[in-house]
């Protein structure tokens, strides 16, 4: 049972030997214990003997920066800090029902009494400090202020953003699709160009980042796809970008969707195949496999479960289905490809098409925004296309907004229809189509290399030369946040960061702010930052 222990003269050691005061209860994970208040130290329960601290640190990745780690493999258990407790609370709300396994075995997290993590003084933590030092450098390798937010990512030495993925005892077809899915439980997947070289299924994927990438191979490399078959190797690939010229089954560039689909088979660029060695013309892995529709999605079961950002489908698994080629997503009501979600539990009091504009906004273009007449808790946002909608239900389901959890899933209808001439609506359907304020109209944007999920920090940028710290510091409290830091980037004044007091103040920061007009024909830009000052 993980409480502290009152008697320990050294508070070094008070989990430890609350543990040990406790024996074999602590083995015991009880599935009916009162739950513990939220808390930014976890405490997870069954891991395995032979499990490493970047795997347990791999857990908490996805959610928000691990700042602790305390391993107790002995009692098959572990303690993991994060930066915040809002972090916490949304790790601990998608893995509810939704099992993480580690080396195949499920791993249960609940929150822990404490409230922080000392452990400077325990003995055997050089391995789990080592992990942490690992994690933050390459973090902050990543987190340099020199330049415009195209360069808020820095290439390490060694890293590329662009993944080479084999597909090895390929048993069930893997599609470009499932790809997608997968790999962007890690961050925002640019680019995906799938190929056969020496009779196995390959594929060559490109991240926004190379911090995605890395978290994506800690993860992933070594993990089944379906239960006992198609396993994942990953290796950075020599590459830096990848040049797609078509979007079809086989190749897809999520930033360019206006490239056809091309009359045959689409080519890799001559860099490319030196590169890899790979034939001019890619090859489809499955030609003549009659019936194989490109409908997916990933029932909840025993397959492959990896961290994800709130909102991502869960484990993967084979069904009878899959095996005669179709998959669907069982338990969402939506259509697979569908481009309206539905968000649920909103504040009614508070929420409003154009705040679901701004901040669905930050992950595509949004259409229009429906909020229910008789349900004003509850709303329809349509994206430009399905893949910016399933961007924006990763990011955003299971953050905090105006103190609810917000929820997004797909919707079963494929259009937010307008009001009838005449029909009573109160405002509450508006049509975005041409909005100014769309970040992801122009094909090929920068834009789509600089998204990322909700953080407590924000990039602000159009900044006139005449606005001080001040004056931007101001204007943030005014709009009811607490300013913890402030940045200008050193090389462009225009653009600069600032640090809230949590998740939830940046993201109504962001709705509120966001195309505030600072005077000298500047309206400010917003959006969240993987940045810390």
């Amino acid at each position: 049972m993980d409480c502290i222990c009152q008697n320990s003269s050294n508070p070094a050691f008070k989990i430890i030997l609350c543990f040990l005061a406790n024996g074999n209860d602590s083995k015991k994970f009880k599935r009916d214990r009162p739950p513990c208040s939220p808390s930014r130290v976890l405490h997870l329960r069954k891991i395995p003997c032979d499990v490493t601290e970047a795997e347990i640190i791999s857990l908490g990745l996805p959610f928000g920066k691990v700042t602790n780690l305390l391993m107790l493999k002995g009692k098959s258990q572990a303690f993991l800090e994060m930066a915040s407790e809002e972090a916490a609370v949304t790790m601990v709300n998608y893995y509810t029902p939704i099992t993480p396994h580690l080396r195949s075995q499920p791993v249960y997290i609940q929150y822990s009494n404490h409230r922080e993590l000392k452990t400077d003084n325990l003995p055997n933590q050089a391995r789990a400090q080592a992990a942490l030092q690992a994690v933050s450098a390459v973090q902050s390798g990543s987190l340099a202020l020199s330049g415009g937010p195209s360069n808020e990512g820095t290439v390490l030495p060694g890293q590329s953003p662009v993944l080479r993925i084999i597909i090895e005892n390929l048993f069930y077809p893997v599609t470009l699709e499932v790809l997608h899915q997968i790999f962007s439980k890690f961050g925002t997947v640019l680019k995906i160009i799938t190929f056969t070289k020496n009779n196995q299924f390959q594929a060559l994927l490109q991240y926004a980042d190379p911090v995605n990438a890395h978290y994506a191979k800690m993860a992933l490399d070594g993990q089944n796809i379906y239960n006992a078959c198609c396993t994942l190797r990953i290796d950075f690939s020599k590459l830096t970008s990848l040049n797609v010229k078509y979007n079809n089954d086989k190749s897809r560039d999520f930033t360019r969707l206006d490239l056809p689909t091309g009359d045959g088979q689409p080519s890799l660029e001559p860099p490319m195949a030196a590169a890899f060695g790979a034939p001019g013309i890619i090859s489809s892995p499955y030609a003549g496999a009659a019936g194989f529709a490109p409908a997916i999605g990933f029932p909840q079961a025993t397959g492959l479960s990896v961290p994800a950002v709130p909102g991502a489908l869960g484990p993967l698994t084979i069904t009878s289905s899959a095996v005669t080629g179709r998959m669907a997503i069982p338990g969402a009501s939506g259509i697979p490809g569908n481009s309206v979600l539905l968000v649920t539990n909103l504040n009614p009091d508070l929420i409003t098409p154009h705040g679901l504009f701004i901040l669905f906004g930050v992950y595509g273009d949004v259409h229009r925004v429906k909020i229910m007449f008789n349900k004003k808790e509850n709303a329809l946002v349509q994206m430009a296309d399905a893949n910016q909608a399933q961007l924006a239900m990763n990011h955003l389901s299971g953050q905090r907004l105006y103190g609810k959890v917000l929820r997004a899933t797909l919707s079963k209808h494929q259009a937010v229809q307008l009001p009838r001439e005449g029909q009573e609506d109160q405002g509450l359907t508006k049509d975005f189509s041409n909005s100014p304020l769309h970040r992801f109209k122009k094909p090929g944007s920068k834009n789509f290399q600089n998204i990322f999920p909700p953080s407590a920090t924000l990039h602000l940028s159009n900044i006139p030369p005449s606005v001080t710290v001040d004056d931007l510091k101001n204007l943030f409290i005014e709009a009811g946040c607490s300013v913890k830091a402030f940045k200008f980037f050193q090389k462009d004044r225009k653009m600069a960061l600032i640090q809230l007091g949590s998740v939830e103040e940046a993201i109504q920061a962001l709705i509120e702010l966001h195309n505030h007009d600072l005077g000298e024909n500047h309206h400010l830009r917003v959006s969240f930052s993987k940045s810390t000052i």
